[in-house]
């Protein structure tokens, strides 16, 4: 039971531990400048060789999608401004 007591003591004596931070090295820096470059597209070629790439009809399909969904959205806004203007005009032919 004493013993006890002293563990307690201790843990509530002690001082609380300093946070360590970790400084983070930048490797970059230290290399000149042509060899951040020369590294910079190794690591781009490196990530481009994990990259999987659409097939030719795949490509076909999205592209067709993309356009088919502008083409919806160019007419929505093209209605839209439509009404608008002829709003308008009603609104200011009934102001006249």
């Amino acid at each position: 039971m004493a013993d006890e007591k002293k563990v307690e003591e201790k843990k509530n004596s002690a001082a609380p531990a300093k946070a360590v931070t970790a400084v983070k090295k930048d490797e970059n820096a230290k290399l000149p400048f042509h060899k951040r470059i020369a590294k910079w597209f190794r690591e781009m070629k490196s990530e481009l060789k994990k990259v999987i790439w659409p097939t030719k009809k795949q490509l076909v399909n999205n592209t067709g999608i993309s356009l088919v969904v502008m083409l919806v959205s160019a007419l929505g806004i093209w209605v839209f401004d439509q009404l608008a203007q002829a709003l308008v005009n009603v609104l200011i032919t009934l102001a006249a």
